[in-house]
């Protein structure tokens, strides 16, 4: 049995149970090492602290004096600044005015001699610069604030790239929206990214949970450390605690070597734990006892390991109905529940597909080696008339079949899935295996409530061509219920077959 199921990592561009890749954890860490550019007029000065950005791993690019430092910094991409403040032409205090002026932000170390601290002190005060050192610099002290004021430029950065897709194009890390509701939920990602405050993140099957999560994560401060995900619904329960908290050699039969769990995985990072509420309630009691402490346990293991992880989690249930039905510890519930994000069902911001199917279709595109450009306006009409109960992961599934069909140019009609264009209330599209109209079965006044929902799930599983995982998704259950519910009906069946008919007469009642 695969020991990952049900874990993946961030971003992607969709959940895949059963799979693991931890080498792209940190992938919003950029490859290229970051570039200083070192200012100061005496060469020999310049060469000594470029030596030192070099041993620190860094690329070093030099300029005589102000005036060259602005030339450098308007041809090339720079992260950080060591600058002395006493120089001919432009000194250091003339160069930080006038980037401040032009609203540059690249962080500065200021070089100073011992007589001038006050002055360095006012100059970090008064124009942003991000430290003073006096010289000559050491590299034990200039190392840790170059990589602190890299790190913070480099976050800067990013922050303000989400910000500008969000107010141009209705975007927001890998998520589309130009809806009044998808602006607001944008707007509390934003709010409460920089927080360490956890978040429970709520909404149908395919709303996009997980990206909501990697949003979260990535205008974090822990946005160059691991995202893990896990889907609590996909992982065998028998497997669970493993899964999480990770094993010792020989803690359990199969286990030959020492593990780490999520939370190991995520250390420093952000967990996001999908469907919460599928998780054992014997769980959810060792959860909480580890959010509570920041300490794992590993199966098999005497002692505890500290953990640094920020903790998301998701459910497709309401909450009130999980709470009410004992799926959700209440006090589980309250330690995630900091803050809350509702993401709102495809069919409730429905001016959001043509946002979407546009992201959508260069990476389908790409995906399948194809060359879409465009949907034909008919097929946008019919996508905007469509109810969307798979919500944004349905859409992306139709999208894909269109593109693999076309291949090329526009999306036409023709190229949508068979009786796309006909209404789509799932009660009312006859089926092969059906000869009376399908909400004749399942609307039949005086029917027990446990045959109609049989009767439904049925029909689902019709309508998906017996595809179990889109089927739990259409009907908001997991993919355990649903094997759960169709073990109950074949169970009912097996009983209903083994028992006498009224023809089946005994002898003795002959």
């Amino acid at each position: 049995m695969n020991r990952n199921a049900g874990i993946s990592s961030a971003p992607r561009a969709a959940f895949a149970p059963g799979r693991v890749d931890y080498s792209s954890m940190a992938s919003s860490v950029p490859s290229t090492p970051p570039r200083v550019l070192v200012v100061d007029d005496d060469p020999q000065e310049r060469h000594d602290l470029a030596q030192i950005v070099t041993a620190l791993g860094y690329i070093p690019e030099q300029a005589a004096d102000g005036e060259e430092a602005l030339e450098k910094l308007g041809a090339l991409p720079i992260d950080a600044i060591v600058t002395d403040l006493m120089m001919p032409r432009m000194d250091g205090y003339t160069l930080l005015k006038t980037l401040l002026a032009r609203g540059d932000l690249t962080p500065a170390v200021v070089l100073t001699g011992l007589g001038s601290i006050r002055e360095a002190l006012a100059i970090v005060h008064d124009l942003r610069a991000f430290w003073f050192l006096e010289k000559p610099a050491q590299q034990a002290i200039l190392m840790p604030l170059l990589e602190r004021a890299i790190r913070q430029k480099r976050l800067i950065a990013e922050t303000e790239r989400l910000q500008r897709q969000l107010s141009l194009q209705g975007v927001l890390g890998d998520m589309v929206g130009t809806s009044e509701q998808m602006r607001h939920v944008f707007s509390l990602i934003q709010q409460v990214a920089p927080k360490t405050a956890s978040v429970l993140i709520s909404g149908e099957s395919g709303t996009g949970k997980e990206r909501a999560a990697a949003a979260i994560h990535r205008l974090s401060p822990r946005a160059s450390a691991p995202f893990v995900a896990i889907n609590c619904a996909a992982v065998p329960e028998s497997l669970m605690e493993s899964e999480l908290f990770g094993h010792e050699k020989g803690a359990f039969t199969g286990a030959i070597g020492r593990q780490a769990g999520c939370f190991e995985h995520a250390n420093g990072g952000t967990l996001f734990l999908d469907e919460i509420a599928e998780m054992p309630m014997a769980m959810q009691a060792k959860l909480l006892r580890v959010l509570e402490e920041s300490k794992v346990r590993r199966l098999g293991s005497q002692g505890e390991v500290s953990v640094d992880v920020r903790v998301l989690a998701a459910t497709n249930r309401p909450l009130d109905e999980a709470l009410e039905k004992k799926q959700l510890r209440e006090d589980l519930y309250y330690r995630l529940n900091v803050f809350n994000i509702i993401l709102p069902p495809l069919r409730h911001r429905k001016e959001d597909i043509p946002p979407l199917s546009e992201a959508m279709l260069p990476i389908l595109n790409q995906r399948n080696d194809c060359r879409v450009t465009h949907l034909d306006p008919e097929v946008l009409g019919m996508l905007m008339g469509y109810s969307w109960p798979g919500n944004i992961r349905e859409l992306r599934n139709i999208l894909e079949r269109a593109v693999i069909v076309a291949r090329e140019g526009p999306i036409f009609p023709h190229h949508l899935p068979p009786g796309f264009n006909l209404p789509r209330k799932l009660s009312a599209v006859p089926t092969p295996a059906m000869a009376s109209p399908p909400s004749a079965l399942i609307f039949e006044p005086g029917k027990p409530l446990h045959k109609m929902e049989e009767a439904y799930i049925r029909l689902t599983l019709n309508h998906t061509s017996n595809n179990r995982v889109r089927t739990a998704e259409i009907l908001g259950i997991s993919l355990r219920t649903l094997y759960k519910r169709l073990a109950e009906f074949a169970k009912a069946d097996a009983k209903l077959s083994s028992s006498p008919g009224p023809d089946s007469l005994t002898e003795t009642e002959a």
